[in-house]
């Protein structure tokens, strides 16, 4: 019978960038496995993680808008999806491994908080290591899925999912120990930022936060009137810069960087710090306070416990079991434990 997985790689071989990360020279697991005759290493790391529970989790997360009542708000899954398109599209159009690619997109946000980076801030302050959702994502899949087993991804899709994150830093770093190993995994990251910068821009003028017309005029000019246009001209920026350079790194024209970053800091003035936005965010984060200060004098529930070995530290346990609740089981759970019930009689 046909090892169609040789097939596959193959063709990878003989098709990708010279730069492409290719699955047969992948590093490997933390644990070794038997190979897939049908699928790719990558290919099983992405059905994986769709396949896991913190994935579809992602539906019920917010992205930015805290449980909004319109149906085409952005969740965290849906920017999980937009940012795995984009990267997929740009990956293909530079013959980058689109499994890897993909993988890494659809992974890179399973340990974010309830109540986006609220949520975050909340576990950072009252966990004595601190806590990041990019160390979160990587523990998911390393560890807490499958109760307790992971889901043994590769090198190349763990290391891309620790380091998709860049903050308000530079969108293209020339200092390169701070980005993934792997072309794809730095693809990722950027195509974390254009989705998040088209997509928040498009839910807060459809949550009336902001106009069309408060929009950086040198915004609109580099970069596009709409959704659309935006994306498309951050997206051929990188494919065409990187193409022409040809060095192995990716690239992004001066003027395209210069909008992206002025159109980035707009967004945390008008939007992400926003007083209208921030007042229901306040109250997020007392509920998660409360929640992780109750468990920490009552301890979690014996389930919740039974997966970790012997040392593993209450605030730990705490920090896992709170990132990994989405905002309606929290709101729920705050109200089981602390919103008192009228008497049966």
């Amino acid at each position: 019978m046909e090892n169609i997985r040789e097939r596959i790689e193959a063709l990878e071989n003989e098709f990708l960038s010279p730069y492409a990360t290719k699955a047969c020279q992948s590093k490997g697991r933390l644990y070794p496995e038997e190979e897939c005759a049908l699928r790719t290493c990558f290919q099983r790391d992405r059905d994986r993680i769709i396949h896991s529970k913190s994935f579809r989790r992602l539906k019920h997360k917010t992205q930015v808008f805290l449980s909004p009542g319109g149906d085409h708000y952005r969740t965290r899954l849906t920017h999980t999806l937009e940012v795995a398109q984009i990267a997929r599209s740009m990956a293909r159009a530079l013959r980058l491994n689109e499994d890897l690619t993909e993988a890494i997109a659809l992974g890179h946000d399973l340990g974010h908080t309830p109540f986006g980076h609220a949520g975050e801030d909340v576990l950072n302050e009252l966990h004595p290591q601190g806590f990041k959702h990019y160390e979160q994502s990587l523990r998911v899949v390393d560890f807490l899925e499958k109760d307790g087993r992971g889901l043994n991804l590769t090198q190349e899709v763990r290391d891309g999912i620790l380091k998709h994150s860049k903050g308000k830093g530079p969108i293209l770093p020339k200092n390169f120990h701070e980005l993934p190993l792997t072309l794809e995994g730095q693809l990722v990251r950027v195509a974390d930022i254009i989705a998040y910068l088209n997509h928040d821009l498009d839910d807060a003028l459809r949550g009336g936060v902001i106009k069309p017309k408060d929009i950086p005029q040198g915004c609109v000019r580099i970069l596009g009137e709409r959704h659309a246009q935006r994306i498309d001209t951050m997206v051929k920026s990188l494919v065409y810069s990187t193409l022409k350079e040809n060095d192995g790194h990716l690239h992004l024209d001066e003027e395209v960087v210069w909008a992206m970053e002025r159109l980035r800091d707009f967004l945390f003035e008008r939007v992400y710090e926003d007083q209208a936005v921030h007042k229901e965010f306040r109250k997020a984060k007392k509920l998660l306070k409360d929640l992780y200060l109750y468990f920490l004098e009552e301890g979690l529930p014996w389930e919740k416990e039974k997966i970790y070995p012997e040392g593993v530290s209450l605030h730990r346990k705490i920090c896992d079991f709170l990132a990994g609740m989405t905002d309606r089981y929290a709101l729920a759970l705050y109200e089981q434990i602390f919103i008192p019930k009228p008497w049966a009689v």
